[in-house]
């Protein structure tokens, strides 16, 4: 029996690059399916390609077994395919309820919006999610997971008979990655069909029935779930195997004395009596669940929140921290959680965003020195390992972990000491995961950087830190030696939080 859509050798070409080569893919009602790929490996255009957003060049797209020759987005609307997109696309100066409600109000073609139905229709959706959310907040005033779950509510109310989730838990606590996973099945088990794309492989081998793999446009690998693991996963993604040794302290051990030393740090209402230390060289992870505080204090360390008690000294030196100046004269640097809204000048060049730290350098009397500033942006993307045939292309135009690369190696032109990182792989596929992870462990061990690493990544913490710090309302409540411990104990303790 064919299955409710199905691609046959669809190709796509756009300006010298083959997106789609070949490529055939069948999804089955009530199935939930998970297609992987590293970033470029041509995802992005098979879910466009799915809701009618691309024409392919060549090949047939057929719905329930029949051929539909002009497939676009009203097509696959009223074919019942909903995309939840990574950037969320939400309207950040409406409510919550506006988001989720007010589409299905114009879809059904409502003259007037009752505000009554609009509330009991986002609560119903929000409660279905097992999430809290104050329906009247601006869009604007949550944090990543907050978005990005009204963008999988708005999804849901539709009715779906494909859900397409272009990486959907991306910025999800694992309690919130729980409450979707169960809505996922539920749905699942209404005959609704699930794409699902991510680069987390543990969720992919955790939530799928099958999964397929593609790799420069073509179908690298397909077939049930059980029949992949982690290693099978990434070497189909990226062709070769990745190392997953644990980071260890250079030469035996770290330095004796922290580079960064934080005592009794408060901002009342966020975190309360912080103390931390990191040595040079140290990378020491930072997790807890959503509102535990870790956001804010990375963001106070970095003078974009103002602690109003305590210290923080770097090298045995105090430093008064009360903006992102102050901070990057200390030689601290932040990569922020969301690389998009805070870390990145989309409309500029990779050259410009490399550089925005360090103008004042480069342009002593107003003038920039150009052949300076080419120069130093050029060394840093070879030494980040951007890939691009140019330094003048838009930033916007890179992958996810292309984007981050930028972002750390602005940073690293400070000649930074210490180093915030804030979900540092969000989005990233796993080839790029692991280059991120090779950059900082090596800047960690040859250079001296002390690095604090802030994820819901379990194994990424696992894997990189020396010890891990466990954050719960405003506290630190643990902190625990890598070599120590486990994911499990983690997650386990994480879990008797909720």
């Amino acid at each position: 029996m064919p299955g409710f859509l199905t691609l046959d050798d669809i190709s796509k070409h756009f300006a010298g690059v083959q997106a789609l080569d070949g490529l055939s893919l069948s999804i089955d009602a009530g199935e939930i399916h998970c297609l992987a790929g590293e970033n470029g490996s041509g995802k992005s255009t098979v879910i466009k390609v799915m809701s009618g957003i691309y024409r392919p060049d060549r090949g047939t797209i057929a719905l329930d077994g029949r051929i539909i020759p002009s497939f676009d987005p009203i097509s696959a609307i009223h074919a019942g395919i909903q995309v939840i997109y990574q950037d969320f696309s939400l309207f950040g100066n409406l409510t919550v309820a506006e988001n989720i409600a007010l589409g299905a109000e114009l879809g059904e073609g409502r003259h007037l919006v009752n505000w009554r139905r609009v509330r009991r229709v986002t609560e119903t959706a929000l409660e279905r999610l097992g999430v809290d959310l104050d329906p009247d907040a601006d869009v604007d005033d949550l944090p990543t997971a907050g978005r990005q779950l009204v963008a999988i509510a708005r999804a849901m109310i539709a009715g779906p008979r494909l859900l397409i989730m272009d990486e959907p838990t991306t910025a999800l606590t694992r309690r919130e990655i729980d409450s979707l996973f169960t809505v996922v099945n539920e749905i699942r088990r209404g005959g609704v069909a699930v794409l699902f794309v991510s680069h987390k492989m543990r969720e992919m081998l955790e939530i799928s029935d099958r999964i397929t793999v593609i790799r420069n446009g073509r179908k690298v690998a397909e077939g049930p779930t059980d029949s992949f693991n982690e290693a099978a996963i990434t070497r189909a993604m990226t062709g070769q195997d990745i190392s997953d040794t644990p980071y260890r302290a250079p030469g035996g051990g770290f330095a004796a004395g922290p580079r960064l030393s934080v005592k009794g740090l408060t901002l009342p209402g966020q975190f309360e009596d912080l103390a931390l230390d990191i040595r040079p060289g140290e990378i020491v992870g930072l997790t807890g669940l959503l509102g535990s505080g870790r956001t804010q204090f990375a963001r106070a360390l970095f003078g974009l929140e103002v602690a109003t008690v305590g210290g923080i000294c770097v090298d045995g030196v105090a430093v008064h921290i009360k903006r992102p100046g102050d901070a990057i004269s200390a030689g601290i640097a932040y990569v922020p959680e969301d690389r998009l809204t805070e870390g990145l000048f989309l409309g500029q060049s990779i050259n410009r965003n490399i550089l925005a730290s360090i103008y004042h350098r480069i342009a002593p009397l107003l003038v920039i020195n150009r052949v300076e500033a080419t120069r130093r942006a050029s060394d840093m993307i070879t030494a980040m390992r951007i890939a691009t045939p140019t330094g003048a292309k838009p930033v916007g135009q890179l992958s996810g972990g292309n984007q981050q690369r930028v972002v750390i190696g602005r940073w690293l032109l400070t000649d930074a000491r210490i180093l915030l990182l804030n979900g540092p792989t969000v989005g990233v596929d796993v080839g790029s995961k692991a280059e991120i992870h090779r950059i900082v462990r090596s800047l960690a061990s040859e250079k001296g950087l002390a690095v604090l690493m802030i994820s819901d990544d379990l194994p990424e913490l696992v894997q990189n830190c020396s010890r891990i710090i466990v954050m719960h309302r405003g506290r630190f409540v643990a902190d625990m030696a890598t070599s120590e411990t486990s994911e499990r104990e983690i997650s386990d303790m994480l879990t008797s939080f909720r």
